[in-house]
């Protein structure tokens, strides 16, 4: 090991002594720097991938979409089975209604489906639902979210009344449309309230019938291949549709919301990157003390023959070991935090009475949570460089230090 790389390690951790007050505190500050942008990153993260769980669990990887209504034409469904890379498609049909029970109204998306193919797509669709069954849905039934079903007192077994918009329509050419009376066969729970609280689940022929599409649908949703690119394969699906119907991935079905998520957590990294910074001002007032305290040990190297590069370079490499040790320790007290971070939120929520408010505003019943690497690679690489280069000025101070004059210090 080079000698100045040996004094740096000495100068930090002493043989025979405790652990020193200015290594821990600028290790420290270093840490809690790591610490909260693993913690930051993560989260935000972990909104993203909920998000894209939710859309894709629920939709698909890829919506197809067309300038207006599509015909439930089957050729057009075998040509997309046929396209590589695609698994499951299914039609669909979809809008805004008021659904009624005992004078309480709700108005939720009416998510019509096709049930013949709609468990290629939404395997896990049954497994959402319970006290009924997705067996039980015909076009005189619908499923409600749980939190829909409570907000009007609905239950299993009830009849509902669903009014389309068309009833509008109907009124200004003087046509009498009745609300349509369907039973609740089942309630189903995602775990977003957003998605829970504003979404029933029909037969895509009741959907046709209350915005009076005929056999028209509003698209087609499609699962594709695990470990295939969805992006590539809407590509290869746009080369197989006719003129004026489009295939749309999750990702630009949710562009600008993703770009805000995006552009929050990016803010939020740069932003918290200030901890790291200040952390790495402790460090250099730390080393130049250093510099100062032990300027005539400093000449006595350059008497003994150490070139002010390597004087430069002993500074320089305690600032990059403190910010390894540092990152090192953040990123373990990070994840520490990741791994209990539901229990502090909704203690801290239970303490306060305001888990309901939780869940209205961030839409999920836990904190989620997702660790990109390159995340990670970004807080070591940042934090690591930023104290390194904590140790250039006490580093050229040292190194400018000329050994007759440092001796003579006092």
């Amino acid at each position: 090991m080079p000698w100045y790389l040996y004094l740096a390690l000495k100068q930090l951790f002493p043989t025979g002594r405790r652990f020193p007050f200015f290594t821990a505190i600028s290790v420290l500050g270093v840490t809690l720097g790591v610490a909260v942008l693993v913690v930051v990153t993560s989260v935000m993260g972990g909104f993203r991938a909920e998000i894209e769980h939710m859309m894709v669990a629920t939709q698909g990887e890829i919506q197809i979409k067309a300038d207006g209504y599509m015909p439930n034409d089957q050729s057009v469904l075998k040509r997309i089975l046929t396209v590589p890379g695609v698994a499951a498609a299914t039609p669909y049909a979809s809008g805004y209604v008021m659904v009624q029970f005992q004078n309480h109204p709700a108005f939720p998306m009416l998510q019509g489906i096709d049930l013949k193919t709609v468990g290629g797509v939404v395997p896990q669709l049954a497994h959402y639902i319970f006290g009924g069954s997705i067996n039980d849905l015909d076009d005189d039934s619908v499923i409600l979210g749980a939190p829909l079903a409570r907000t009007i007192g609905a239950n299993v077994g009830d009849t509902v009344e669903v009014i389309s918009p068309l009833i509008l329509d109907k009124l200004k050419d003087n046509e009498v449309f009745l609300p349509r009376e369907v039973r609740v066969v089942g309630i189903f729970y995602f775990g977003n309230k957003q998605l829970d609280s504003s979404t029933v689940y029909c037969t895509l022929h009741l959907v046709q019938d209350l915005y009076g599409l005929g056999s028209d649908i509003h698209g087609i949703n499609v699962r594709v291949k695990s470990g295939e690119n969805e992006e590539a394969i809407a590509g290869r699906i746009n080369a197989a549709l006719p003129t004026g119907v489009h295939a749309y991935t999750w990702m630009e079905t949710w562009a600008d919301f993703l770009w805000v998520v995006n552009l929050e957590k990016g803010m939020m990294f740069f932003l918290l990157l200030v901890i790291v910074i200040v952390a790495a001002f402790s460090v250099m007032s730390s080393l130049l003390i250093s510099v100062v305290r032990k300027t005539r040990e400093i000449g006595l190297l350059g008497a003994l023959g150490g070139r002010p590069v390597h004087v430069a370079l002993c500074f320089c490499a305690q600032g990059l070991l403190i910010g390894v040790f540092g990152t090192l320790f953040g990123l373990a007290a990070g994840f520490g935090l990741l791994a209990i971070r539901n229990d502090v939120v909704l203690g801290l929520a239970h303490a306060l009475g305001r888990q309901a408010t939780l869940e209205e505003f961030y839409q999920f019943n836990k904190l989620p949570s997702h660790t990109a690497s390159g995340d990670i690679v970004l807080i070591i690489v940042f934090t690591i460089f930023i104290s390194t280069l904590a140790g250039l000025l006490p580093a050229w101070r040292a190194a400018r230090l000329k050994p007759v004059e440092a001796l003579r210090n006092e």
